[in-house]
């Protein structure tokens, strides 16, 4: 007797759903059971809102944040600081930076680190769009590098260093130490050092 199984065309929305980054098999079952069963779900609003989004969303070529047809909403915002430049990783880091309110000046999203271990090398980042903005600027702009303080994130802060040095910027590096809140009992020792060499005068 061959074993029960779903559909193959719930098969196949399991399979897709797998694809997701985070979502396991069994994770990924539950949901598309949740889909169609769940008088609450609306897959068809859902498969509408993915495909409008797919095919409306795109990166702004200038900073490489989320784009539509009618522009990118930080590029196209005059009150920001021309001469403020916030260098990250990946567009989604923009938001967090935007929360905190810290920043008001403009972006350049890398897209992604240099990473040898994933074939990641300098000619697959957003590299010679920033040299292109930095060289065009009309006087000297701030370049902070606002990447992760991982193995990856150093080696491609100090990789665009080199290349900067000598151009028409001032290059600077976000502060890394201590989480607000935090105690010292719960930091390591890579932490505490950027922490002390970090310091400033009260």
């Amino acid at each position: 007797m061959t074993p029960a199984d779903f559909p193959e065309t719930v098969r196949h929305l399991i399979g897709e759903l797998k694809r997701l980054p985070g979502i396991g098999p069994r994770s990924a079952e539950r949901i598309a059971v949740w889909l169609l069963q769940s008088p609450k779900a609306d897959p068809l609003a859902l498969a509408g809102v993915l495909q409008s989004a797919k095919e409306t969303i795109r990166p702004c070529p200038v900073c490489g944040f989320f784009a539509t047809d009618a522009g990118c909403g930080i590029c196209d915002d005059p009150k920001r600081d021309e001469h403020m430049l916030c260098v990250i990783e990946q567009a989604t880091d923009v938001l967090p930076l935007e929360r905190s309110g810290s920043f008001r000046g403009r972006y350049h999203c890398l897209g992604g680190k240099l990473s040898p271990l994933d074939r990641i090398s300098p000619e697959d980042l957003r590299i010679p769009e920033l040299l292109r903005r930095i060289e065009n600027a009309s006087t000297e702009t701030e370049v902070i590098l606002a990447l992760g303080s991982d193995v990856e994130g150093e080696a491609t802060a100090n990789y665009l260093a080199d290349l900067l040095r000598g151009k028409n910027c001032r290059l600077s590096r976000i502060a890394q130490g201590l989480p607000a809140g935090g105690g010292l009992e719960h930091a390591d020792a890579l932490t505490l050092m950027r922490a002390m060499q970090g310091r400033r005068g009260i």
